[in-house]
């Protein structure tokens, strides 16, 4: 183990290049060389991109694979309380000995040449999972896919392609055909893609790629389907019938997430899972901040008894409409209030008016410690041109004790618009 934190080290990549993000495959490729190629010595790969719902996918099918004994790494990002939650070793967040090392041994490789944030932490966890031995490796795109730093192992078992819709339309393109180009770049020839629900504009993307590298496509609604029963879900694929619970990841759109993940375990093979582990992981997985309710803390305290705090991390046009679905069976006929913050670079508007009809309040807060966060008062204007009583407050503990003392009875209290403020939540309520 080095002398160095990982905070310290971390806090020191971050002034390696001068752009956050900055999509291309040179500078990481140039930095696994001078590491020895871990990309090329991990255990079978599930790469998987995709706009809403990739996490969601990931944490079932990592719960369904776990349910069956195996050992699964997984990376994510962005992380919510610590880095470490980005790199799973064998189910466990990376400890700090190893983390310190794999960041250290990267910086010293890299040797001050450019390199965003995400590609040096990605060969670090390149690095890790390479060294600690495991069945399978859930591997999540951080933006995009095609030029995505995650984008350089050749061969994966099996990718995964989770809804796609409008985000990150200034790296991605502004059409949905452009931004699905850049994530369908994840596709490899030979290796079997299997896609979510998608609008047919995606589809037709998706299929010319696949079908120029030769990569077998498995569509949702076609080669499988999801349909919610009483009391479960079935599932139905050529030949199959399978009756598993629901989810416990909350809402209607984790069925098709939930489709995406039993059809991914399905297709793996030696690695498969059987029907009854399947169902243990539908039950068993775990998603933070995606539609999260918070029953303990700090903040959840705020409210008075028979009011509930929720969180989500939603950001987009597509987040806001899967909440606005969501929403009127979590609050069973109490009213809604939302309590708002998001960055610059995201589309308020878009995210915000399918919820104009459910909310009763909305109160706008800035996303703390972020550069990029609108401005609480700005948002109330534009929300309030939506129809939403609006209102600014300087901080979520201030929305939350405002909303409090005006509840008339039980509500429901939802958090929302960024990942970012959603960590800051979550660090807040303990």
């Amino acid at each position: 183990m080095t002398s160095f934190t990982s905070e310290l080290i971390l806090a020191r990549l971050q002034a390696l290049h001068p752009k956050s993000i900055d999509l291309s495959l040179g500078r990481i490729r140039r930095l696994l060389a001078r590491l020895g190629h871990p990309e090329l010595h991990l255990p079978p790969v599930v790469h998987i991109a995709g706009t809403n719902g990739k996490g969601s996918t990931l944490a079932m099918l990592d719960a369904m694979l776990t349910a069956a004994g195996r050992r699964v790494h997984r990376y994510i990002s962005p992380h919510l309380v610590r880095f470490n939650e980005r790199i799973l070793l064998a189910g466990r967040p990376i400890d700090e000995p190893l983390l310190a090392d794999v960041l250290d041994e990267c910086e010293r490789a890299n040797a001050g040449g450019p390199i965003t944030f995400f590609e040096i932490t990605t060969a670090a966890a390149f690095l890790a999972f390479s060294r600690v031995p495991a069945d399978v490796l859930l591997l999540e795109t951080g933006l995009g896919g095609r030029l995505d730093a995650t984008n350089v192992v050749p061969a994966p078992r099996l990718t995964l392609m989770s809804p796609i819709s409008f985000d990150h339309e200034a790296h991605l393109g502004r059409t949905l055909a452009a931004i699905a180009g850049e994530k369908a770049g994840i596709v490899k020839p030979g290796v079997p893609l299997l896609s979510g629900p998608q609008p047919e504009e995606v589809l037709a993307v998706i299929r010319a790629r696949c079908r120029d590298l030769l990569a077998p496509l498995g569509i949702a609604g076609r080669d499988w389907t999801v349909d919610a029963e009483e009391g479960g879900i079935l599932y139905r694929e050529e030949g199959i019938h399978l009756r598993l619970p629901r989810p416990a990841l909350v809402g209607p759109h984790q069925l098709d997430n939930a489709g995406l993940a039993i059809a991914a375990a399905r297709a793996l093979g030696d690695l498969a899972p059987s029907p009854a582990a399947i169902a243990v992981g539908l039950r068993r997985a775990r998603w933070p901040a995606r539609l999260q309710r918070l029953t303990e803390g700090r903040l959840a305290r705020l409210l008075p008894g028979g009011s509930e705090l929720w969180l989500d991390g939603g950001h987009n046009p597509a987040a806001g409409e899967v909440l606005a679905r969501s929403l009127p069976e979590l609050a069973r006929g109490r009213p809604i209030h939302l309590v708002l913050g998001m960055l610059r670079t995201k589309d308020l508007r878009a995210f915000a008016r399918p919820l104009a009809p459910l909310a009763a309040t909305v109160v706008t807060v800035p996303v703390p410690d972020e550069p990029l966060s609108q401005e609480p008062a700005e948002m109330a204007r534009e929300l309030a041109a939506l129809g939403f009583a609006a209102r600014p407050a300087p901080g979520v503990e201030e929305a939350l004790a405002g909303v409090a003392r005006e509840l008339a009875g039980p509500a429901l209290v939802l958090i929302t618009g960024s990942l970012y403020l959603a960590a800051t939540v979550l660090r807040a309520n303990g």
